[in-house]
């Protein structure tokens, strides 16, 4: 499901995402937030946005993928009274962790979250700037699931339906702000 261009917020949104061509490497279109960070006004529309469609939903937890995903999941954790747990890359959190590793298109990933920061039967949300083949929204949504968590939706701000972003997910909800063209 993506928010398209029904709420006049998302042109700005859309427009404050600068697009790099062949970075990092020639044939891909880098989809750069940075610049979106600089605009204050639709920063903030893209945190009340998401905000806007969670709040009184019943979600206790906003896992935040490394490291755009820590951009956005903290505020939308605070504004609807949720815990933030970051999702991270190997060896980056002390202490006890579960792992999930997936697939990239060439060689593997992994992330990793503390054991014990998701509870059985917590209502989650994933948040990421972007969803392009949906490897690791899956990788994260199964390593939530390990921990006994029930994921409600993914949130990004980003989609790219042309790298089939909603294929792995499973039929799990998947809300973007913007689709790529």
């Amino acid at each position: 499901m993506s928010a398209c261009d029904k709420d006049p917020r998302i042109h700005d949104i859309s427009s404050s995402i600068r697009v790099v061509p062949d970075f990092p490497k020639p044939g891909i279109m880098f989809q750069d937030i940075t610049t979106l960070l600089l605009n204050p006004k639709a920063f903030k529309d893209t945190i009340d946005m998401f905000v806007e469609r969670y709040k009184g939903k019943n979600i206790s937890v906003v896992a935040g993928i490394e490291a755009r995903g820590f951009i956005f999941g903290p505020p939308i954790a605070l504004e609807i009274g949720a815990k933030f747990v970051p999702l991270r890359k190997p060896r980056k959190l002390p202490g006890e962790v579960i792992s999930e590793e997936y697939v990239l298109e060439y060689g593997t990933d992994c992330i990793e979250m503390h054991i014990g920061a998701v509870e059985p039967g917590e209502r989650a949300l994933v948040v990421d700037d972007l969803v392009a083949t949906g490897g690791t929204l899956c990788a994260a949504m199964k390593l939530l699931e390990r921990a006994g968590a029930e994921v409600v939706e993914c949130a990004c701000v980003i989609g790219l339906p042309e790298l089939k972003d909603r294929e792995q997910l499973n039929g799990k909800p998947l809300y973007v702000l913007v689709e790529s063209q």
